[in-house]
């Protein structure tokens, strides 16, 4: 009996420190994300990733000749772990690519908050067929 509390409160532990679940239709008046960085979940078969926000560049390119533009990558091994999308405004929705260990998708992107300075914070929501993903992070470089 002892175990199967512990197990519980070690799950119910773990679903509220590793859910980064901004589809709540707070995220925009949320201070803090749940769980600060990358959140991937392969629907195929539930393996989740998780990279925390201190392991990966955010780099706002403001005057890209594609407009404006983010790209986020985990800083150990970009050719890797990247995400890059044009969406880079409040509410708005868009596409993007999304590399995850080296796999390259094409994904429907939707912003939920969108900084505009070094300091501020990104929050994207991320779908494909057999993946979710969500990013919170904070913007490292401005161009």
């Amino acid at each position: 009996m002892k175990t199967t509390i512990k197990t519980l409160c070690l799950l119910v532990l773990t679903l509220v420190l590793f859910n980064c679940d901004n589809d709540d239709g707070n995220a925009d008046n949320q201070d803090e994300c749940n769980f600060a960085g990358f959140t991937f979940l392969d629907t195929s078969d539930n393996t989740q990733t998780l990279i925390n926000e201190a392991d990966l560049t955010t780099d706002f390119f403001y005057t890209s000749s594609n407009g404006p533009e983010v790209e986020i990558y985990k800083s150990s091994d970009p050719g890797n772990f990247w995400f890059v999308t044009l969406v880079v405004t409040d509410g708005a929705t868009g596409v993007g690519q999304l590399s995850v260990n080296g796999t390259i998708y094409n994904v429907n992107v939707a912003c939920q908050r969108a900084g505009n300075a070094i300091g501020e914070e990104f929050r994207y929501d991320i779908t494909a067929s057999g993946l979710e993903a969500e990013y919170c992070v904070i913007i490292d470089l401005y161009h």
